[in-house]
């Protein structure tokens, strides 16, 4: 997709800073903790820095946005215990997302 993507964006009209447009990733936090079944954010996230030089040279920049665990129907459904253990895995504000 990032391929296919860059082939357009590089026909764009690059602006004042010469730049043609942006690719933003959307990952996890998960992606630097290790945790079993996460590795997609891993490969993610660690394909951001990689990839930014190679398209800079056409004016497009490349960020992943690393986020929490969020406050979603799926994490209500979890035991309170559980729910807790993963609000104080979050260093600041010790809470969950707020999807809103």
């Amino acid at each position: 997709m990032i391929r296919q993507a860059v082939i357009l964006m590089v026909q764009n009209e690059p602006n004042e800073d010469t730049a043609r447009g942006v690719i933003i990733y959307t990952s996890s936090v998960a992606a630097f903790d290790g945790q079993m079944g996460q590795v997609a954010y891993a490969a993610i996230s660690g394909m951001t820095l990689p990839l930014a030089p190679d398209i800079g040279e056409f004016g497009i920049r490349v960020c992943t946005i690393c986020l929490v665990v969020f406050d979603t129907p799926l994490l209500a459904a979890l035991p309170q215990k559980e729910n807790d253990a993963l609000t104080k895995t979050i260093v600041f504000p010790q809470r969950l997302g707020k999807p809103d």
